[in-house]
């Protein structure tokens, strides 16, 4: 029997460096908010899916009253968020079933695409592999770079002596990041850590091996009003082609 899929995307941030009146997630993309764009891809690529959504505490009652006056029907799980990332995804897994396959996603990666989705979860059923992390390879020049001071005491910018990056070695990490629900359960059952930047990084503390897949660059994570910008022109180039 092939093992349960759940989502669990949260989305429990502020958003503070959007500068907008509300959290970036309820924010609209080619007119549906954020959140309703990145749930519909993986319900798409995944009609079976189980959806746990993790929200501000406030924002709760907002997100419900847009699903029922909107006509949006999925069926979710809401879980309010925790502190940070890591305690919002520990509170999502109370409620993920034993024996599934679990996909943490960044409520405002709205661009993901159904083919990735569902290649993952398809290489997560081969039992070989505990976890999946898309990764995409750094393009740009990386410098090491320490603040310093000039003679005058302003703060500058000044390149390490003797450091340097081997680029072809470097890649981004994206979400979903897929992990056996056991061995999330495990590895968020450790203490927070300041080092847990992502789901990947809580696994790696714990033992737990990762396994890699190539990612997407149209994948990002909407973080400044620039990157909802260039979100925007590719949602309206989609909608084009579609018709």
């Amino acid at each position: 029997m092939k093992a349960k899929k759940i989502l669990v995307v949260t989305a429990a941030g502020s958003g503070v460096r959007m500068g907008a009146a509300v959290p970036k997630q309820f924010l609209e993309l080619g007119g549906k908010p954020v959140l309703r764009r990145t749930i519909e891809a993986f319900v798409r690529a995944c009609p079976d899916i189980k959806v746990i959504t993790v929200l501000p505490k406030d924002h709760i009652p907002f997100w419900k009253d847009y699903c029922r006056h909107n006509e949006f029907y999925c069926p979710q799980t809401i879980v309010t968020g925790g502190i940070t990332r890591f305690h919002s995804v520990r509170n999502a897994l109370a409620h993920v079933p034993e024996d599934s396959v679990v996909a943490i996603h960044d409520g405002v990666r709205p661009l993901v695409s159904e083919s990735l989705v569902r290649g993952m979860f398809e290489k997560m059923e081969s039992g070989r592999i505990r976890a999946l992390i898309p990764v995409v390879p750094m393009v740009d020049t990386l410098k090491v770079l320490d603040r310093v001071r000039d003679d005058l005491g302003n703060e500058i910018l000044a390149e390490s002596v003797g450091e340097r990056v081997d680029r072809s070695r470097i890649f981004g990490a994206q979400t979903p990041q897929l992990f056996r629900a056991e061995d999330l359960r495990a590895a968020y059952s450790q203490a927070f850590d300041v080092a847990f930047t992502d789901d990947a990084s809580v696994a790696m503390a714990k033992g737990i091996p990762l396994s890699f897949c190539e990612g997407e660059r149209y994948n990002f994570k909407l973080t400044t009003p620039e990157d909802l910008a260039l979100a925007e022109m590719i949602v309206s180039c989609q909608d084009r082609a579609v018709r």
